[in-house]
């Protein structure tokens, strides 16, 4: 995908209004529009308000549409919506391969075989019920959304993880009480699930039996409000996909996870319960992926206990693991959140990233270098003048 706004008045004057694409019942036809070239701005356009695309059956995420909206030539932001869902769609489909949307597609019927056949316990869960989920000194900072209503509720232990109350305790206890009916099925139906990561073996995704709705209403309504404040540079502002699951700790499950990164933006983690001991995080300062494996500083580790019903809220590439958990069982709902927008920007970047500690470590590190070597130069031009000055006296 190319970003180069500068091309894009040639883009605007090859633009037609794709009508006639639609079938009539709100399913985008699979017609290629006719443009030879399919570019995004480079800046997004902060003023507009984009459309809405979640009463359409598309390949990607309708939160996905909305967020590219904003990063369309001016002249397009205000066309039918057909018009701009073909202009993104082909951007998007140079974007995923199709081995990658054969994947998608498998995974789609893989999670629509859970939901047709999966009875819910607590199906209030499934739909956001903010009144119900959160505690109410969460509700009223989204609701003013601003920097001063999000710090008076937090705490950041350390440069940016901020940590908050957030669930309320009997939301917790019916998502544990869920997630443990959605094992109990599994277990008896012997119906083989993915589990949330490569990392760990026990836990399961929560988009995949149902929840997905209502945690794309978590991550765009109250998380991507925080994330827009606190974590602009990591494209907080841009947030469009997540992936939602539970991990579970304990003797009879994972005990612990080594140092690793996040495939996200932004981590949102909350611990749900139960009664456990041990399972602490610990945190190691945020990487680009060229330094994932370089040293930490000393003023990059922090350590931080898990309490019930409290969140923490990082940037995915902040380093991370957690230390075993001794007794009990540990059960903590995770969503990674992520950015389309950002991850392609990402590509075109090649200056020293800003939310990168080693990055800055690097950076800062060279210019003391340069201050030194210039200092050095003054010094020794000032050397070189005095002894010239005794010649110019005799002549």
């Amino acid at each position: 995908m190319s970003l180069d706004g500068g091309v894009e008045r040639r883009n605007e004057a090859q633009t037609g209004t794709g009508a006639g694409n639609r079938n009539g019942n709100g399913v985008i036809s699979q017609t290629v529009p006719m443009y030879s070239t399919h570019r995004l701005r480079l800046n997004p356009n902060t003023d507009h308000k984009p459309d809405n695309y979640e009463d359409l059956e598309l390949e990607f995420s309708p939160l996905l549409f909305s967020s590219l909206e904003m990063y369309l030539p001016p002249s397009l932001l205000n066309v039918p919506r057909e018009t701009k869902v073909h202009y993104m769609r082909e951007i998007l489909l140079r974007y995923s391969p199709e081995g990658e949307r054969n994947r998608v597609q498998k995974h789609r019927e893989y999670r629509q075989k859970i939901i047709t056949n999966y009875q819910p316990l607590h199906r209030e869960l499934y739909t956001m019920h903010a009144a119900n989920f959160f505690v109410p000194s969460f509700l009223k900072a989204v609701h003013e959304n601003t920097e001063e209503s999000f710090r008076i509720i937090m705490t950041e232990p350390s440069p940016g993880i901020f940590a908050f109350e957030m669930f309320q305790p009997r939301f917790c206890e019916l998502m544990i009480a869920e997630v443990e009916n959605f094992e109990k099925w599994v277990h008896e139906t012997r119906f083989r699930i993915m589990r949330p990561n490569t990392m760990n073996k026990f836990g399961v995704v929560l988009d995949d039996f149902g929840l997905e709705t209502m945690l794309d209403k978590l991550m765009e309504d109250f998380i991507r409000p925080i994330s827009k404040v606190f974590f602009p540079d990591v494209g907080g502002s841009t947030l469009d996909s997540h992936h939602g699951f539970v991990v579970e700790y304990g003797m009879d499950r994972d005990v612990d996870l080594g140092l690793h990164v996040d495939d996200a933006e932004v981590t949102l983690n909350v611990c749900l319960g139960k009664q456990f001991a041990g399972g602490e995080l610990f945190f190691r300062g945020v990487r680009c992926d060229e330094h994932v494996n370089s040293d930490t500083q000393s003023e990059e580790i922090f350590d931080y206990a898990h309490v019930p019903g409290r969140a923490i809220l990082h940037r995915g590439r902040l380093r991370h693991g957690a230390r075993a958990t001794t007794s009990g069982h540990r059960m903590n709902a995770l969503l990674w959140c992520r950015s389309s927008v950002f991850r392609e920007l990402k590509k075109y970047d090649k200056d020293c990233l800003s939310w990168c500690g080693e990055c800055q470590r690097v950076k800062k590190e060279r210019y003391g270098l340069s201050v030194d070597a210039t200092k050095e130069d003054l010094l020794n031009s000032e050397v070189e003048a005095s002894k010239e000055a005794p010649k110019e006296d005799a002549a």
